[in-house]
């Protein structure tokens, strides 16, 4: 047996909930690798809700979704995570199946622009109202400076106290390694 590696193990989660012509959300757009992910997960009639601070992440996000013919499938959004509420068509609330954050910075950008608890929890919050029962949201920790850490304090203190009536919790890591490699916490809600 093979154990999958993080980013594998979160796509191999997001296959087993997103299903073609449903609705995601990446909420840390990044360099597009997510967007373009689950805009094949959820196929043409599905729909992706991508969000990012930094104007370079648009920008590289849209020409990889444009090289893939996939741009018509997505809504890219000049704007916080925690701002969702804002952008996401009321007619998608309750069909939400599955989201990705890969929280942190922009790698080959500004590492002082990073995601912080309070909107990240925010956004998890709202998302968690928006989507389908069995949906879930990836959360991809990397904790390896110090804003980080602090994310990832906040982060696991508060989805430890999600009701279990209201949701599944699992935290995947490798815990015999060096340099604080990243780990994943998954939310499904029930």
């Amino acid at each position: 047996m093979k154990l999958d590696r993080i980013l594998p193990f979160a796509k191999l989660l997001l296959e087993k909930a997103v299903q073609p012509g449903d609705i995601t959300v990446d909420g840390t757009m990044g360099n597009g690798f997510d967007t373009v992910f689950l805009a094949g997960l959820t196929g043409e009639k599905g729909h992706v809700y991508s969000f990012d601070i930094q104007e370079d992440a648009i920008q590289i996000t849209a020409a990889k979704l444009k090289a893939e013919s996939m741009h018509e499938r997505c809504t890219l959004v000049h704007d916080g995570h925690e701002q969702m509420n804002k952008y996401i068509s009321k007619e998608h609330f309750g069909n939400i199946t599955g989201a990705i954050f890969n929280l942190g910075y922009l790698p080959g950008g500004d590492k002082s622009i990073v995601t912080q608890a309070n909107t990240t929890i925010s956004a998890i919050e709202q998302l968690f109202e928006m989507m389908a029962p069995e949906g879930i949201i990836i959360l991809v920790i990397y904790h390896g400076h110090p804003e980080g850490a602090t994310e990832r304090d906040a982060l696991l203190h508060y989805v430890q106290d999600l009701p279990q009536q209201k949701a599944h919790v699992l935290k995947y890591d490798f815990i015999n390694q060096a340099n604080n490699p990243p780990f994943i916490v998954a939310i499904e809600k029930r």
